[in-house]
């Protein structure tokens, strides 16, 4: 799955920070801390965690600071100008940088001081519509997502459910509701064909789109995970928010001429309305799972 600009993730990094949910994110704290104590506490047994589709490694930097002080992350995207981008991001982001990398090359290892907390990375590309059974086998004490199981397939989310032994946190997955204001009378027909774009390839089949959330839901109770949801919702509004807003406007209006479900009039006078938008709302919801 590739497709989504450096430049896009950057823009959207604040937002997401903000809108995961607190509440949750402490469960994952709590559960570390009284059901895994060990782990974390020294370089001999680092919490190993694995992020799907890591993008710029926005994720890592959400978690690291509220995680053990030992972490090891592995950052897995199909992408290799992401997974460069991750690295170079990281480095900066960084308060010290204790093996810097060599080269370019994605899978070099990285390890970082930040806020007191040592963090070694490894980059990977993986094909993860192939290859999701393989990545699983390997020894993950955390397994974390962010923005991506709306984009793959109801099937792909079976096969991952059925594979999946670790606790698995994954925040900002998209529900479908989005709330534009003030209104414009092409909010729902546009949100509508946005949808069915949404449901087309994004490189893992038909994507689950809006309804990805309850079926992980569903198919990890029935494997006897402890399934907890929360939802983080996108508030943004003008001025700070006001590059992000005009960015998702365009870039829906892009996805949804595609459709041609929209006559070309009311897509442009939509886009128009939304360039001056005062708020926006859209809904995400995060999951934090427990295998028993």
């Amino acid at each position: 799955m590739t497709g989504f600009s450096s430049q896009w993730l950057s823009l959207r990094e604040s937002a997401d920070h903000r809108a995961r949910n607190v509440a949750l994110r402490q469960e994952v704290i709590q559960h570390f801390e009284e059901k895994r104590p060990e782990l974390g506490k020294s370089e001999q047994t680092p919490l190993r965690i694995t992020d799907l589709g890591c993008g710029t490694g926005s994720n890592l930097r959400a978690l690291a600071e509220v995680l053990p002080a030992y972490q090891h992350w592995t950052l897995i995207d199909y992408d290799p100008a992401l997974l460069n981008a991750a690295r170079m991001t990281l480095s900066k982001w960084a308060d010290h940088v204790t093996a810097p990398n060599s080269g370019t090359e994605t899978n070099t290892e990285l390890r970082c001081l930040k806020n007191g907390k040592q963090i070694t990375v490894n980059f990977m590309q993986v094909d993860l519509a192939k290859n999701i059974g393989n990545v699983l086998d390997n020894k993950i004490d955390l397994l974390t997502a962010a923005a991506f199981f709306d984009l793959v397939s109801p099937e792909w989310i079976t096969r991952f459910c059925q594979s999946l032994k670790a606790p698995l946190f994954t925040v900002l997955t998209y529900d479908g509701i989005e709330k534009w204001s003030p209104a414009h009378f092409a909010d729902q027909s546009v949100l509508n064909a946005f949808h069915a774009h949404q449901a087309t390839d994004k490189g893992f089949g038909l994507s689950a789109g809006p309804g990805a959330i309850e079926m992980i839901r569903t198919q990890l109770s029935i494997r006897n995970f402890n399934v907890r949801l929360a939802q983080s919702p996108w508030l943004l509004q003008a001025p700070e928010d006001q590059a992000l807003m005009q960015a998702l406007a365009t870039g829906s209006a892009a996805a949804v001429a595609q459709t041609n479900q929209i006559a070309t009039s009311d897509l442009t006078a939509w886009l128009s309305a939304r360039m001056l938008a005062q708020s926006c709302e859209i809904g995400h919801w995060d999951l934090f799972a427990i295998p028993h």
